[in-house]
């Protein structure tokens, strides 16, 4: 029988935490939390849940979940956020998986995106596939703060996986508009720190881009309402980015 490892970053995710870890029930031999020292229940939650919690300020997606596969124990690592539940036809396909013995280093699985409730067919959060069960010899998390993904030499073939994470990424508008502030701040420190300089006409620019290119390239248009609610709001954290890096770079 294989053993499997679980990483998840946190900060306050006590509305999603317990439908994440309830899922993983059976699946996970071990549990590793890394916490950015959350205000709420969440740590509670996760000790409750039998979890391994290391708390630790945050530092970008990529060195967060990096930090956190290398406090696992297991060869084997599948990496999962607190707003995220696996399927049953996913959890089904694991357990068979460590009955039988992983057969590839590195497998991808399958996210499908919820919005207010609701999956997603387009505007950028098209399901599609992930890596996100790996040997953690052969792969690992990049460094990226925002675009954060699993690294692994091209040699490996990365295996399909049946089945689905969901993907619960706003339960609210008000949840949605705070996480691409966060979104927005992280960007505009990366912008910072390669641009020596930004125009003042640049952040209305790259905003316009963005809308365009939700509608154009990822068709907001075709989920509806909510379609055109995310364009617009993907345009105001492509502005604040830019603003604020245009800033961080006056102040240098």
């Amino acid at each position: 029988m294989e053993q499997l490892s679980v990483a998840i970053i946190t900060r306050n995710e006590e509305r999603n935490l317990e439908r994440c870890l309830n899922a993983l029930q059976g699946v996970a031999d071990e549990i590793v939390v890394v916490d950015s020292y959350s205000t709420d229940h969440t740590v509670d939650i996760c000790h409750r849940y039998g979890c391994k919690v290391t708390q630790r300020e945050f530092t970008g997606f990529g060195s967060q979940r990096q930090y956190a596969v290398g406090l696992t124990t297991h060869k084997y690592v599948l990496c999962i956020d607190a707003d995220e539940v696996l399927d049953e036809e996913l959890r089904s396909h694991i357990m068979t998986l460590k009955k039988q013995g992983f057969g590839h280093r590195v497998y991808k699985i399958t996210i499908q995106n919820y919005f207010c409730g609701k999956p997603l067919s387009h505007s950028g959060y098209e399901p599609g596939e992930c890596v996100r069960l790996f040997n953690k010899r052969y792969a690992n998390w990049d460094l990226r703060d925002v675009s954060d993904m699993v690294s692994y030499s091209d040699s490996i073939v990365a295996e399909s996986m049946p089945g689905a994470i969901h993907h619960y990424r706003c339960s609210t508008l008000a949840e949605f508009f705070r996480k691409e502030n966060r979104i927005a701040s992280l960007e505009a420190g990366i912008l910072a720190a390669r641009a020596r300089s930004i125009s003042v006409l640049t952040p209305r620019l790259m905003a316009a881009w963005q809308y365009l290119k939700s509608h154009v390239v990822h068709y907001a248009w075709m989920d509806g309402s909510r379609g055109f609610t995310i364009a617009r709001r993907r345009a105001k954290t492509t502005y604040e980015a830019y603003r604020m890096a245009r800033h961080l770079i006056s102040e240098k």
